[in-house]
């Protein structure tokens, strides 16, 4: 589980630091989206984990292995979602302002997921993983 400790406050923005993997990595969040920051952090750092534990031998390896499981499951609930929204079209229970909120929070999550891959992928040959 990824360690999480906040470093500075400057006008409603959060500098946290997070491990995953082994790594440290310094993010900035707002107050309101650091929880969710935090559960991404840890379910990334579990995918890595699991990929690892699969054999994987570079971190940069795992963690594309652990992207492409997220973005597989992403794809899954989205297409889970448009069944569910076809079938339910007609229904009240979609609150537009609702919907508006988890695309903003997914947007930021996959910037979050962004900066994460680039800090964790360096050029040059695959970083052994060292326990």
């Amino acid at each position: 589980m990824p360690a999480l400790q906040i470093k500075t406050m400057i006008m409603s923005q959060l500098r946290i630091e997070v491990s995953i993997a082994g790594q440290k990595i310094a993010l900035a969040t707002s107050i309101e989206h650091e929880p969710l920051l935090r559960l991404a952090c840890t379910l990334v750092d579990e995918q890595i984990q699991l990929a690892i534990a699969g054999g994987n031998r570079s971190l940069e390896r795992a963690t594309m292995m652990a992207a492409l499981k997220l973005a597989g499951d992403l794809i899954s609930l989205q297409n889970q979602n448009k069944d569910t929204s076809s079938q339910q079209s007609n229904t009240p229970n979609s609150d537009p302002n609702e919907v508006a909120r988890l695309t903003e929070e997914f947007k930021i999550l996959e910037e979050q997921v962004d900066t994460l891959m680039q800090s964790l992928s360096l050029p040059g040959s695959p970083r052994p993983i060292v326990p």
